[in-house]
């Protein structure tokens, strides 16, 4: 049996032999796809059969005795040459045939069709794909709806965050259900004594350390219902201030939720009549220089003091300007300030010189106070002149004397390199426990202060003794 043998007779040969069995093939060809094209060698359609998801309406009655490159647009065409010159050179037919035909009123319909040899041409079986087109489309449109949603999500989401960094209210998020903080503003977690990140997912009740901690969302509750509204007041064990909770009840995505705003009543009251006016003119006309600074060194406002301190002719040239170019050691002395405050909250007396903008230096003494009750902490630093102040200590030169008597006592006991070898870890020495007091017992501030590695440091406090020294008990 020759491979000849296995293709499907002629329709035609059919049909003149027995008309029935060709009706009966039509209806088998029919049930095994929606649309069958017969083709001639040359790609003329000599028959159309229309299966039952396509009506005999459709427009493909008319196919007949046409081309087929007529009834499909320019990239079907294209498929469908490359497959008839595949079948002509007998190399494997594609599995699917994706085209695309132009129906009588213009409507696209693509079609998948698997071609099989049929007498001198070729018979293309299809199956309709517009239903998968249409799920397609769908498909589409629905992840093109989600993209637009998630923009629109995003966009929310943006608005809502600058919105809670901008307002200076102290308000917190709490969950109805359990009590749990969603979400708060940098002021809410100053008020609170503790840090955005730490309180976030924590029960009020424990940030707040209350008395009867399980009787305070009643209490939440029943103020959020009244008409009255009267804030709830519990005790923060961090700060030993009252604070005052007003909630405001609200659901969204089914579920209930406080918007809690949080103040100090004792402030709110009052009790200090006059005290920014007067704070203002302190600022203004105090002798010693006040300056606010971001963390990053960043000059947000000075005093008259502090332009007479660098030399400086308007506080506008010190806007935007570094306040570690100003700091006899620079950066270290900045960092040594911001650290120290930020673990402590202040700094006191620490020691330093100023360098004016024409490079004169003046020794002084600054406190430094951080500020984190807003969303983009300050530095609030008073320097003081200790330039007379050093002149009324000037009490060292009988101890740097009878250091000066004991190295020269050395001469003539000692040889020179080793009278220089001792002098110099004397020294080191007394610089290290210098910088140790400084920085507060701060080991990386103190290792930056002196130019030396955090191991180096290490080292030298354990050659001279001094790896537990703590300064605060000197």
């Amino acid at each position: 049996m020759t491979g000849s043998e296995h293709r499907i007779p002629s329709l035609a040969a059919r049909e003149s032999a027995d008309n029935s069995e060709t009706t009966d093939l039509e209806r088998i060809v029919a049930a095994a796809s929606d649309l069958a094209l017969v083709l001639d060698a040359s790609g003329v359609v000599t028959r159309v059969i229309v299966g039952g998801a396509l009506s005999a309406d459709a427009g493909v009655a008319g196919w007949e005795g046409r081309p087929i490159e007529e009834t499909l647009v320019p990239e079907g065409r294209t498929k469908l040459i490359a497959a008839r010159e595949a079948l002509e050179a007998g190399r494997p037919l594609p599995s699917g045939l994706e085209l695309t035909h132009v129906l009588g009123d213009g409507v696209e319909r693509p079609m998948r069709y698997t071609m099989i040899p049929y007498g001198a041409g070729a018979m293309l079986l299809g199956r309709d794909q517009a239903g998968l087109a249409e799920q397609q489309r769908q498909l589409v449109d629905a992840q093109l709806t989600l993209e637009r949603t998630y923009e629109a999500q995003r966009e929310f989401d943006t608005r809502y965050r600058m919105l809670l960094r901008a307002v200076t209210d102290a308000v917190a998020f709490v969950s109805a259900g359990d009590g749990t903080i969603g979400d708060l503003n940098e002021p809410a977690a100053a008020l609170l004594g503790g840090t955005r990140e730490g309180l976030m997912g924590t029960r009020l009740a424990e940030a707040l350390g209350d008395a009867a901690p399980d009787g305070l969302m009643d209490e939440i509750d029943r103020a959020a219902t009244r008409d009255a509204r009267e804030p709830v007041v519990a005790a923060a064990d961090a700060s030993g201030r009252g604070i005052a909770i007003a909630p405001q009840l609200f659901r969204a995505a089914g579920k209930r939720s406080y918007l809690c705003r949080l103040s100090d009543p004792d402030a709110e009251a009052g009790g200090m009549p006059g005290i920014s006016a007067d704070v203002s003119l302190l600022f203004e006309r105090s002798t010693d220089a006040v300056v606010f600074a971001t963390l990053s060194g960043e000059i947000a406002t000075a005093n008259e003091a502090f332009l007479d301190l660098v030399g400086a002719a308007r506080l506008a040239d010190l806007r935007g300007q570094n306040l570690a170019g100003f700091l006899g050691r620079g950066r270290v002395d900045l960092n040594v300030v911001a650290e120290n405050a930020r673990r402590a909250g202040t700094m006191r007396l620490y020691a330093t010189r100023m360098v004016s903008e024409l490079g004169a230096e003046t020794p002084v003494e600054m406190s430094v106070t951080y500020l984190n009750d807003r969303t983009d902490p300050l530095l609030g630093l008073v320097i003081r002149d200790a330039a007379r102040s050093e002149a009324v200590r000037a009490g060292p030169a009988p101890a740097a004397m009878e250091s000066a008597s004991s190295v020269m006592e050395l001469v003539g006991s000692a040889t020179l390199r080793e009278i220089v070898a001792e002098t110099t870890d004397v020294v080191e020495k007394m610089c290290i426990e210098t910088a140790v007091q400084l920085t507060r017992n701060n080991r990386v501030a103190a290792a930056e202060m002196l130019g030396l590695s955090r191991q180096s440091l290490y080292v030298k406090l354990r050659k001279y003794g001094l790896l537990n020294y703590d300064p605060n008990e000197t």
